[in-house]
């Protein structure tokens, strides 16, 4: 195989991994705004509840499990919020974040990177003197 014909092979070989790579990113992008969404609106819920339950005068006069039978928007968004996290909303609100770094990490050995759509970037090889 000729030289000319490796460099061709290999610049098609980086177009179809950048297409791909930007496919991966663009996919996961309206699920990650809806993830976002719905944590927003958890959060949000969670606070607009615990300001009423900490305003509320009966909440020092009562016991705690009392208190939180007497908030129930609270006590339901808080519990909510709780299992979003355990089931992982956490990594599912940051996954391109988290695809595009390993990528820049693996990338990094072969003088290149990426941007956050997944585009690669070429790095000037290093030179040795």
């Amino acid at each position: 195989m000729t030289r000319e014909r490796v460099a061709i092979d290999s610049e098609a070989d980086l177009k179809a991994f950048e297409r791909r790579l930007t496919e991966v990113i663009a996919c996961l992008q309206p699920s990650t705004n809806r993830w976002r969404i719905l944590l927003a609106v958890i959060s949000i819920c969670t606070a607009v509840g615990a300001w009423h339950w900490i305003t509320d005068p009966h909440t020092s006069a009562v016991s705690f499990t009392q208190s939180l039978w007497n908030h129930p928007f609270f006590t339901l968004a808080s519990i909510i919020l709780v299992v979003l996290f355990v089931l992982g909303i956490h990594k599912r609100v940051i996954a391109p974040s988290i695809i595009t770094s390993r990528t820049r990490a693996v990338l990094g050995d072969f003088n290149m990177s990426c941007d956050d759509t997944g585009k690669l970037i070429l790095k000037p090889r290093p030179t040795t003197t």
